[in-house]
């Protein structure tokens, strides 16, 4: 038995209520006094684990608050919650993950003890939890800020299943909304939090960008229940974060070079993708809205083409006109260049 496993039955022994003495302890884990001494201290240092002592009965036991509700009794046997070094390691690389996708800092601020308890728990001869997030860097760009009310608010709504009063600022009509919603789940979808929700003024489903909302409040009503099924047909087939019903399907073509980079990616859960004869990669993914395959299309510039539909093609291809026509009075290009890159 190692030293973890016998943290784990100490740990076991002290939570069953039953005051145990020294020599039943080191009887139990087969330890020497100076070992269970130790064992002890690792409990109470690193783990919070109030331990008590009783000197008239020479035994140890886990110390109870008088009047503490049965609630509190469950929450400090969680904290002797123990975790090997590699499982540390892993944890607080994700929080660092948390911490990029938590601009605002609501769960940070949540969170910032369990780091500390995680720091604690590492061996000194182990790389401390400041250093391991100094080695360790996610790069978070295009990040919306998110007002960390907002974020709690919604939050909080979405597990005790009660409405919200929002006002809302759409971008592409540039106009502000005030509309009540029924929250069903939250979205992160590249650096950006959104809610999915059944909008009550639209009688829909409807995803929401946290950092539009300009005012929120919580409602004392419960929310319209939609089954997560329904939500995910609903929200989930389109490309990107658009959602929508009418299924489309495009067919894009990857020069040899791009191929290398995008036949890894996954562009969509039900994407299609086959290499061809000379190298190049045909993938088909399948939207119900456009704007995003297209700014996804556009980013690969001369090294990928649009096959079908040609409603799509057509699209992009205005759209790499309206591109150079920015730079027309600086800069001549043929047509026929551009023409040539698209086809």
């Amino acid at each position: 038995m190692n030293q973890l496993d016998r943290l784990y039955q100490l740990e076991r022994l002290l939570l069953s209520r039953q005051p145990l003495s020294r020599d039943a302890l080191m009887r139990e884990l087969e330890i020497s006094r100076a070992t269970l001494k130790r064992y002890l201290e690792l409990l109470r240092d690193r783990m919070n684990m109030p331990v008590a002592y009783d000197r008239g009965t020479n035994t140890y036991a886990i110390s109870q608050p008088v009047g503490k509700s049965q609630a509190i009794t469950q929450r400090q046997e969680l904290l002797g919650v123990w975790f090997s070094q590699q499982e540390i390691v892993a944890l607080l690389t994700m929080y660092q993950l948390i911490d990029n996708l938590d601009s605002a800092g609501m769960l940070q601020r949540h969170l910032q003890p369990i780091l500390q308890r995680l720091d604690s728990m590492l061996d000194s001869s182990q790389m401390q939890a400041q250093e391991l997030q100094r080695r360790v860097r996610i790069i978070g760009a295009a990040r919306r800020e998110v007002p960390s009310r907002y974020f709690e608010l919604v939050g909080l709504a979405l597990t005790q299943r009660r409405r919200v009063r929002i006002t809302y600022f759409t971008r592409s009509r540039n106009e502000q909304s005030e509309r009540t919603v029924s929250p069903q789940r939250l979205v992160h979808h590249r650096h950006t939090w959104y809610l999915d929700a059944w909008c009550h003024t639209s009688k829909e489903l409807k995803r929401f960008a946290l950092d539009a909302i300009r005012e929120a409040r919580m409602l004392d009503e419960a929310v319209k229940e939609v089954a997560l099924s329904t939500v995910e047909k609903t929200m989930d087939q389109g490309y990107g974060i658009y959602a929508g019903t009418k299924l489309r399907w495009a067919t894009l073509v990857f020069t040899p070079w791009s191929a290398i980079w995008v036949a890894p990616e996954q562009w969509h859960l039900e994407q299609k993708s086959r290499k061809l004869a000379d190298g190049s990669l045909e993938l088909k993914v399948p939207y119900t809205d456009d704007t995003e395959l297209l700014m996804d299309i556009q980013r690969h510039g001369p090294d990928v083409r649009v096959v079908s539909p040609l409603q799509l093609r057509d699209k992009l291809l205005a759209a790499l006109q309206g591109a150079v026509d920015q730079y027309a009075e600086e800069v001549e290009v043929p047509c026929s260049a551009l023409k040539g890159r698209a086809n």
